[in-house]
């Protein structure tokens, strides 16, 4: 080796652009799987798969991520029927990947894809008539307190004209 290699490493070194840090786990691209659409075609939620990890995406923001991404889909399935019910037309459409897997979930459970994926669905729609129900119950019941309370004053009322002995 010569004398002067350093130096002209040094300066090779020198002159080469920078390089970041390699990290791990980073900018590691969103594969799409599932995508729920509006009619003026924008994505309203989406499932993505990030290295091994499930991704929820709501309005343009990461709500969640999960190893199992079947019950996220039902979860959008349920939303695109709530969406449809209140009269907007969205379309929901996910990868063969995705549908093997609803097909295997299915099969182990002795059933169809399309069976399997109304059952959890089902489960939403149940959570909601729950929640719905709760506040139906909730609103009799402050309904109920109200007119008590209507009731106690007049009472109160009464009392105090009444002439005491």
């Amino acid at each position: 080796m010569s004398k002067l290699s350093k130096a002209k490493r040094d300066k090779r070194k020198k002159q080469a652009p920078r390089r970041p840090f390699a990290r791990l786990n980073a900018q590691q691209p969103v594969q799409n799987h599932a995508v729920l659409v509006n009619e003026e075609g924008q994505v309203v939620a989406a499932i993505g798969l990030q290295g091994n990890e499930w991704l929820l995406a709501i309005g343009g923001q990461t709500m969640g991520n999960a190893d199992n991404p079947v019950p996220m889909l039902a979860m959008l399935k349920h939303l695109a029927n709530v969406q449809e019910k209140e009269g907007r037309k969205v379309t929901l459409e996910y990868s063969q990947a995705l549908q093997q897997m609803i097909d295997d979930l299915a099969a182990e459970e002795g059933k169809t894809a399309d069976e399997y994926l109304a059952a959890l669905v089902a489960e939403f729609e149940g959570d909601d008539a729950e929640t719905a129900a709760e506040d139906a119950d909730a609103t009799a019941a402050d309904d109920t307190a109200t007119a008590a309370e209507t009731e106690v004053p007049a009472a109160d009322a009464s009392s105090d004209t009444a002439p005491k002995a």
